[in-house]
């Protein structure tokens, strides 16, 4: 069940939640029960409420007790009992039903006009008849008191099929030249009112047969300054007692009459452009349905009560309005069919109760106990506000461990407390400002965060990592807007120094210790160079280049290639450069660029953090004496006078150092450990060795 409150009213929606497949077996079903909680928390108003893909049209049957619903695919109708909450029965048809008729109080007699002009009249066994129209139908009333079904469709007659004769009488002719979209019948007086795509109203006498007065709404409905393309054409039609009709009109309007009368007393417009498929009344209530959208407002004036807006998932057809009661179904373009409840419009059904009492136990648990107009204070605020003293009076109000107090008088008290307080916050802001002024300007672009770049630098690493899923992770970390104020928030700055960071979150000790590897391996890498050094190379490289660009003049030999120009980038290049920016200065003080060579036999690959000496004399031994070293070795001969080394790696140096010094340990507790007396008196049962003699 999903609780909204558009304009302040509580709407309930009963047919949102998810729902279980049918195919599913019992045992799964209490699985997905236990996991998931919108399952368990759903309400099932009425079991299996639902279509395969669409619903078209829904009724009540007169007495309450039944509702029938009609839908696709494949063409069929469904009949639901209220009081055992589920489906009675479910019949299928051979062509889409437009709309249908309940022409008994239970689900016993019932008529179904179909998009192929045909009408089937169903009885409570199946099936009774079914007979042509002659035209494609639109709608159909059935009047009580002469059984005659009125239909109307493609055509400016109006059909008359008795059902207690079973034959088609003369039909009504009437003025409009196009399609007949709708017929009602007031079930007061018997009026049978009829509206067509012209935009007008025709009332007819079921005693006489003739028309007796006629409308046009189109024009009340249409002023000077809209753009009109063609005629409004009425779509929907309804009584409201025996005076009062509303008329839905194609371009969103409904209008409000007095039978009396030949203008409207209200004329409410949707404001979206959409057809009106049905228009209800509850109390002094009116409900218009389009295809986005179900409106309530209040007949007198106009004004909006409340709205259920249909989304972008589906499309309204149907309203179905439950009398006396705040509940209606709403046939839609999904297999769903929607129950709303409201309870500011009437009770639930006799048949759902239960409905008043839920509603009425989610809005008590739905209040909260701390209220918007009051702050809660413990008595350490107190005492740093200074407002101790106010305790026992009606300032404080004691709860649990704390004091409710006016949020003003709080607020007054912290700027009081804190005279400073606003002054950071408005440096802050003009901070704030201008770095946002700044930030249209020419960035460099910078490889790590202002703040927590020891965090950024980890999770650069583990987007290099081999690891798949970290790599994703930290990527979408560094990337996500959500979490930019963790790098560029001074606020957000973590505190290495901290009790708390060393004991949870000791993440970046590898890194600093591979740096610091690094540091160190430097000295071993590298060879410095010198300044006289650095000159020489940088003479012999210009030299060099002074030489190549000497063309040679030989006529009689071939032509050569031209010689390659220097690289801007090269080495010597870069040291010229170096060279001339980083001159030493007058002061004995000054800082000098220090200059290092790789030494021979060196890898760059060697830095990542391992021990250079230990590599350095690994590498310079032979094959032969690194795997004696390293392990059992055995050498065996193939057939073809080939050797194979084979040899088991030694395990952890850590380990072995640990079991050394555990064998030591256990030495040392032996020499100290003192020896007991060797007269030690006899157990009392000790006979001596069994050589002994008596």
């Amino acid at each position: 069940m999903q609780v909204s409150a558009p304009n302040n009213v509580k709407i309930y929606n009963l047919s949102s939640g998810k729902s279980l497949p049918d195919w599913l077996s019992d045992r799964k079903k209490r699985a997905l029960l236990k996991k998931s909680a919108d399952l368990r928390r759903r309400i099932e108003l009425i079991q299996d409420f639902e279509m395969p893909a669409v619903s078209s049209t829904i009724r009540l049957s007169s007495d309450g007790r039944y509702i029938l619903a009609t839908g696709i695919y494949k063409p069929r109708m469904r009949c639901y009992e209220v009081d055992n909450l589920a489906m009675k029965f479910e019949r299928c048809f051979d062509a889409e039903v437009v709309t249908f008729e309940i022409l008994s109080e239970d689900y016993s007699k019932v008529v179904f006009l179909q998009c192929d002009r045909y009408i089937e009249l169903h009885t409570a066994e199946g099936k009774y008849y079914r007979l042509r129209m002659p035209k494609f139908g639109h709608d159909m009333k059935y009047h009580d008191a002469t059984c005659d079904l009125y239909l109307v469709g493609a055509s400016s007659e109006i059909y008359r099929l008795n059902l207690e004769r079973g034959q088609f009488q003369t039909s009504l002719v009437s003025q409009c030249s196009n399609d007949i979209n709708k017929v009602v019948i007031n079930p007061v007086h018997g009026l049978v009112v009829t509206g067509g795509n012209e935009g007008k109203l025709e009332a007819w006498d079921p005693r006489s047969g003739s028309c007796v007065a006629s409308l046009d709404c189109a024009m009340s409905a249409v002023s000077e300054t809209d753009n009109v393309n063609e005629i409004p054409a009425v779509t929907a039609l309804n009584f409201n007692g025996s005076l009062t009709y509303g008329v839905g009109l194609s371009t969103g309007q409904v209008l409000l009459y007095d039978i009396r009368a030949n203008k409207p007393f209200i004329v409410k417009d949707h404001m979206y452009g959409w057809p009106i498929k049905d228009v209800e009344f509850i109390g002094d209530k009116v409900l218009s349905l389009d295809l986005s959208i179900v409106k309530i407002w209040n007949k007198e004036n106009g004004k909006l009560f409340t709205s259920i807006d249909a989304g972008d998932k589906t499309q309204y057809n149907n309203l179905c309005v439950v009398p006396n009661s705040g509940m209606f179904f709403i046939a839609n373009e999904s297999p769903k069919i929607q129950t709303y409840y409201i309870p500011n419009l009437g009770p639930a059904p006799r048949w759902c109760g239960f409905l008043d009492a839920l509603t009425e136990e989610l809005e008590e648990n739905s209040k909260e106990i701390a209220y918007d107009d009051y702050m809660f204070v413990t008595r350490n605020q107190l005492e740093e506000l200074g407002l101790t003293h106010l305790i026992g009076t009606d300032l404080l109000r004691a709860y649990m461990h704390g004091y409710f107090m006016d949020v003003r008088l709080y607020r007054k008290a912290k700027s009081a407390a804190e005279p400073f307080n606003f002054e950071q916050y408005k440096k802050k802001k003009i901070k704030e400002k201008l770095d946002e002024e700044k930030s249209n300007r020419v960035k460099i672009q910078k490889t790590l965060p202002a703040v927590n770049k020891s965090l950024a630098l980890k999770l650069i690493e583990e987007e290099k990592s081999a690891k798949k899923k970290r790599a994703i992770e930290a990527k979408s970390l560094l990337k996500d807007e959500r979490f930019s104020a963790l790098f560029k928030d001074p606020e957000f700055e973590v505190d290495p120094t901290a009790e708390e960071y060393r004991l949870l979150n000791p993440v970046l000790k590898k890194l600093d210790e591979k740096r610091q590897n690094i540091q160190k391996m430097i000295p071993h890498m590298f060879d410095e160079l010198q300044e006289e050094e650095v000159k020489s190379t940088s003479s012999s490289s210009s030299e060099d280049s002074s030489d190549e660009e000497e063309p040679e003049s030989e006529p009689e030999q071939p032509k050569k290639e031209a010689p390659k120009k220097p690289n801007k980038n090269s080495t010597d290049d870069k040291v010229q450069k170096i060279m001339a920016k980083n001159k030493p200065a007058k002061t004995p003080t000054s800082s000098v660029t220090k200059f290092y060579e790789l030494k021979t036999g060196r890898e760059l690959a060697l830095l990542d953090g391992n021990n250079v000496e230990n590599i350095e004399d690994a590498t310079k031994k032979p094959l032969g004496e690194r795997i004696q070293e390293e392990g059992d070795t055995a050498v065996e001969m193939t057939s073809f006078g080939n050797r194979t080394y084979s040899y088991t790696p030694s395990g952890n140096k850590d380990h072995q150092k640990r079991m050394v010094e555990l064998e030591k340990h256990k030495k040392e507790r032996k020499r100290l450990v003192r020896p007991g007396p060797a007269n030690l008196r006899k157990s009392k049962f000790y006979l001596g060795p069994r050589n002994r003699k008596f």
